[in-house]
């Protein structure tokens, strides 16, 4: 049996653990609102307007990158399952992954491509066939061009500032 000596000194030592862990999930939630009001307050993204009133530039920096987790892929020709519909008068048909194509609200078709590091900028492409995971286009980015795949739609809405 446990003499109340014995009971003083464990109950010091239990609050301690008590506030101690209070205290660590205090700080694991105010990092956490942390990441939220970087983006949300533009301090992890700039947007940088075209005078010619076309899609911005979207620049993040490399923190805000990686907690969108943006992945990208290259234009690629179409193959050739992907031949079935007519190649335009002007060249071939190009292909991009379908997780890259974004639509609007009247139904035109975008992918972000980007042109330097942690640039990305809005670009329509005419989006011929959609071929099992890929989206076969005729006018759009020229081959090569890195296009985003994980993450157009939060780009998408740091752009047209949706969520301030």
């Amino acid at each position: 049996m446990r003499s109340p000596k014995n009971r003083v000194l464990v109950a010091p030592f239990a609050g301690f653990l008590v506030v101690a862990m209070l205290m660590l999930a205090a700080l694991a939630l105010s990092a956490c609102s942390e990441s939220t009001t970087d983006v949300t307050q533009g301090e992890s993204a700039r947007i940088e307007r075209s005078d010619a009133g076309g899609p911005a530039r979207v620049i993040l920096t490399a923190r805000a990158a990686d907690r969108l987790g943006i992945e990208t892929a290259p234009v690629r020709t179409a193959g050739a399952s992907q031949s079935a519909v007519a190649e335009p008068a002007g060249g071939r048909l190009l292909a991009v992954p379908y997780s890259a194509v974004l639509y609007d609200e009247i139904g035109d078709t975008w992918v972000y491509t980007m042109p330097e590091p942690l640039v990305f900028v809005r670009e329509a492409l005419s989006v011929a066939q959609m071929q099992g995971d890929s989206a076969v286009f005729s006018e759009g980015p020229p081959v090569g061009t890195l296009v985003v795949t994980v993450g157009a739609a939060e780009l998408l809405g740091a752009e047209l500032e949706i969520g301030h």
